[in-house]
């Protein structure tokens, strides 16, 4: 694996890894929402992931990375609270809020956000290195 690979590697997990964040917090924004005029509610969504090979060849396991492979919703009922005098409430009473888990939430940003610094500091790490390289080279 070339040392110039651990840049594509680390930036690709590190686009991942915003990308993931970005979905975490879009879903703590609508936390608590109430179901819409369409009487659906925002449902929670989960970033996939998958291995994405830099080389076009595919001899070189190592060298790949990590791309989003899309984002789906998460299908698990809302809330739903008894509050018949809410203008949004059904016919029976109940206001449906959203699906998502706040604490879930919590957990999955803490997950990214480590991540995320860890392959920035593995990518200051090769540049550290590097620079020491070419040093001994002078």
């Amino acid at each position: 694996m070339s040392m110039l690979n651990i840049f594509n590697v680390s930036g690709s997990a590190i686009s991942a890894q915003s990308q993931r964040l970005n979905v975490v917090a879009s879903n703590l924004a609508n936390a608590d929402t109430v179901a819409g005029p369409d009487g659906k509610a925002y449902k929670a969504r989960q970033v996939q992931f998958q291995t994405q090979l830099f080389d076009a060849t595919g001899s070189d396991p190592a060298a790949a990375g990590v791309r989003v492979a899309g984002i789906s919703e998460s299908q698990a009922q809302g809330r739903q609270i008894y509050d018949p005098a809410s203008p949004v409430a059904d016919a029976n009473g109940y206001v449906t809020y959203s699906n998502v888990n706040p604490i879930e939430e919590m957990v999955n940003m803490i997950s990214a956000s480590r991540s995320y610094q860890n392959n920035v500091e593995v990518m200051n790490t090769a540049k550290s290195l590097l620079l020491k390289t070419i040093q001994m080279g002078q």
